[in-house]
This record gives C-alpha cells, structure tokens and sequence, in this order.
C-alpha cells in the first residue's frame, strides 16, 4: 500500500474518532444538563469550568449508584405523613420548635431510604443526583435552620423554612401527591394572599352597591352615605373568615412586633 493511502486512513481515523468524541462528549453534556437541571449550572459556576463540572457530576452519580437507595415501604410513608401534619399544626404555637421538627423528620426519612445525612456537603451532592429540583429548598431551609438555632430568625424565616422542607420531604416520601395539604394551611398561604383579599372586599363591596343602587342609597338613607361609613368598612370585613385577626400565622407573627 502507497504511503500516501496510509496517510489518508489515518487521518481518516483520527477525524473519525474526533467527531466520535465529540458526540459522545456532547450527548454527556445534555444528559448531565437535563438530569441535574439547576445543579449543572451552579457547578460550572463554582468549578469555572464546564469539564470540571461535568467531571463533578458524573463522580456524584457514581457514589449514588454505591448507595443503597430505596423507596419507603407504605406504612413507613404513612407515619411519616403524620408525623409531618403533626410538625406543621406545632408551628401556630411553637415555629421554631416546628422547623427543628420539619428538620429532624426530612433527615429520618433521608436515612431511611439510604442517604447519608452527615457531612452536609456531601448530603446535597447526593440528593442533588435524584433530587436536584428541591435542592434550593434544602439549602435555604438549612440557612434558616442555622439562623434559628442562633436566634436571629424571625417568624415568617420559620414559615419560609417550613415550606421550602415540606418540599424536599414530599419529594423524598415518592408521593407528593399524598401529602395532606390541609393541615399546612396555616404555613402555605403568604401573607400578602390573607392581607389582600381582605382589602379588596372592602374597597370593591361599596362600590358596587353605590353603582347598583344609587337611588336607594341617597333617598331612603342619607345617614349611611359612602361618606359616613369607611371606618366601618375597615374596621369590619365582610366576611368574617377574612379577619386577618382569625389567620394562625398573624397571630404567630405578632409577638415580634
């Protein structure tokens, strides 16, 4: 065969192999990507390079697969769901007993299904192989968490705190879904939800009865005119279930004032 055919081939080959890598290094990065989600960007962040990152990630989905990761049994998800309702109706009365509880039960599930929960750098790089999409949570509620138990949280800290662990521990129980909501109520509901409505219904309500029954009004009850009853309208929401007075929250958050 001539030295030049040789040449050829070879170059051919390399070439081949070239792209070769290149798909495969290229099919890595979108599996990565779509995989951890978040995470791939925060690595390639923090590592400054995206060969680094991905070299990161790929290294944490090997320890996982060591793991023996596994799903709850029903009854184990079952005493959990109760545990947690039972957390979560604590934090009218006690929110920073209640974040330490919310704590306690998402590291005893996290142990349950094989994760180790100690060193905490190494909990998130392992919850973020199947997990990456409640990782934020995690890291803010263990922020929360470390302000709390140095006194510097305040109570809408502990209410953040509460939702952004309730996140990670449906995800971990397998079945959001399943999750009674109802008794998170007091936890799930911003306060900008409860203080809006209220206003809306006293500022909409007169209006509307002013249009709709202008003659009435001014004939058959001069002392009740729009002008004579805004401190009423206030000071008495329509619906008594608005009463920011009733919210479990506002009142938890009222000794901080």
């Amino acid at each position: 065969m001539a030295t030049g055919a040789i040449v050829a081939i070879v170059i051919v080959v390399i070439v081949v192999a070239a792209v070769l890598f290149m798909l495969t290094a290229a099919n890595r990065r979108r599996r990565l990507r779509e995989r951890f989600g978040p995470e791939y960007d925060r690595a390639v962040t923090e590592r400054g390079s995206k060969r680094e990152a991905e070299a990161e990630l790929a290294e944490r989905e090997r320890h996982v697969r060591d793991l023996d990761i596994r799903p709850l049994s029903p009854s184990a998800r079952n005493q959990y769901q109760s545990e947690w309702t039972a957390v979560q109706e604590q934090f009218v009365d006690a929110p920073q007993a209640a974040v330490t509880g919310a704590q306690t039960l998402v590291s005893a599930v996290m142990e349950d299904r094989g994760y180790p929960t100690q060193p905490y750098d190494q909990t998130l790089a392992d919850l973020s192989v199947e997990h990456a999409s409640t990782l934020d949570h995690f890291r803010a509620a263990h922020d929360i968490s470390q302000n709390a138990a140095a006194g510097t949280a305040t109570t809408e800290d502990l209410r953040q705190a509460m939702i952004h662990y309730r996140a990670l521990f449906a995800e971990l129980l397998g079945e959001p879904s399943s999750i009674d909501h109802s008794a998170a109520t007091p936890v799930d509901e911003p306060a900008a939800t409860r203080v809006d409505e209220p206003a809306a219904t006293r500022v909409d309500e007169p209006a509307a009865a002013r249009r709709d029954e202008p003659g009435v009004t001014r004939r058959d009850e001069p002392a009740a005119t729009p002008a004579d009853e805004p401190a009423a309208s206030v000071d008495q929401p329509a619906d008594p279930a608005l009463d920011p007075a009733h919210d479990a929250v506002t009142t938890a958050r009222r000794p901080e004032r």
